[in-house]
């Protein structure tokens, strides 16, 4: 692949972990960020570090279209990371999410759109655009839920019905719908993942999102751990790098896939439930999380597992690190790193 990539929302955890990536393959990378979230400026000054100054960096909003404008001259792919990625934060300001994830999205296609030789773009959606699942029939066994039609233990497959559930995922699934429909209308190059839980090194997981990194920084702090729900919901994760794979490998296959949708995570064999979570830090950390549960939160899946075969189909690509060798992976990063310095002064949160 050739030519400028443009990444917003390239400071965060994913774009920080694709950048490097792509710098270290000789890629020129612009990252367009408006560095809200904590601890992205450490990303930047990470890559800083390693890569110079082949990284442009471009301080801007999606909700500027002047700005990305301005950040898509001379790009010949985007990775559209940029997003406001809490359930709770959306509930909170619905009309804010909808500006960020929903007006933001159509901004970069409008901009696309107007591009005399239009960039591919890579959007990455999320599993909560299918709703709370509440039809999926689960059995309980010790640590986890476990669907009763066996078809399911496959993952859920991309022709789900849609049923947006919660501000985040109308915005996200309004998006996500934008996105494929201007590679069905204007022939834009554009694909959409819709992700499952994403983890990894450089993932300083808050109380509302990054799920796994949060209950590991919680467990280095020596801070309790909150489980909203009764800590059997089960999902299915990737680590980064297997994530960074299966975004280089759209690209290169954005002809052949552009105008779908995919479902992206770690699949049935990767799965995890929280109480699982909780045994492995143990086991990581010496010592057990202390852990307290709460009420359930608005739309949480009790059972989200990828079904990736669609994908695979499409690129070869599959997941290749496991739960185990990932999480230590992660549990030493974060050891080295200290990012519990990062947490508020509030009680935990999960946003799974």
């Amino acid at each position: 692949m050739n030519g400028r990539v443009l990444i917003t929302g390239g400071a965060g955890f994913i774009g920080s972990n694709l950048a490097n990536r792509l710098l270290s393959e000789g890629r020129d990378v612009m990252i367009f960020d408006n560095l809200s979230r904590p601890g992205v400026q450490r990303n930047l000054e990470w890559l800083r570090e390693l890569h110079g100054q082949r990284l442009a960096v471009e301080i801007g909003d999606v909700r500027d279209r002047f700005a990305l404008r301005a950040a898509l001259k001379g790009i010949a792919e985007v990775y559209h990371l940029a997003a406001q990625v809490a359930v709770t934060t959306s509930l909170n300001d619905p009309a804010a999410d909808f500006e960020i994830n929903a007006r933001g999205t159509l901004n970069l296609l409008e901009q696309v759109r107007a591009c005399s030789n239009p960039p591919s773009v890579v959007f990455t959606s999320t599993n909560k655009v299918y709703g709370e699942l509440a039809d999926i029939e689960l059995v309980k066994s010790a640590r986890r839920y476990e669907p009763v039609d066996d078809s399911l233990r496959g993952g859920v497959p991309e022709n789900r019905p849609l049923s947006f559930h919660s501000p985040y995922g109308c915005s996200k699934g309004a998006a996500d719908q934008y996105v494929l429909d201007y590679a069905r209308v204007f022939g834009l190059r554009a694909c959409v993942f819709r992700m499952s839980c994403i983890y990894g090194p450089r993932q300083f997981g808050t109380e509302d999102q990054g799920w796994v990194a949060h209950f590991m920084i919680r467990a280095l702090a020596g801070h309790p751990i909150t489980i909203y729900g009764d800590g059997l919901q089960v999902r299915d994760v990737l680590f980064v790098d297997d994530l960074v794979d299966a975004l280089l490998a759209a690209q290169q296959n954005i002809a052949g896939i552009a105008g779908r949708a995919f479902n992206i995570g770690g699949g049935p064999q990767n799965t995890i439930s929280l109480l699982e979570l909780i045994d492995l830090i143990a086991e990581l950390h010496g010592t057990r999380p202390r852990v307290r549960f709460d009420a359930w939160r608005t739309a949480d899946q009790r059972y989200y597992v990828s079904d990736v075969r669609a994908f695979h189909a499409a690129t070869g690509w599959m997941p290749r690190t496991s739960v185990r060798a990932g999480a230590c992976r992660l549990y030493s990063w974060l050891n080295q790193s200290k990012p519990e310095v990062l947490l508020p002064p509030l009680r935990s949160r999960l946003a799974s």
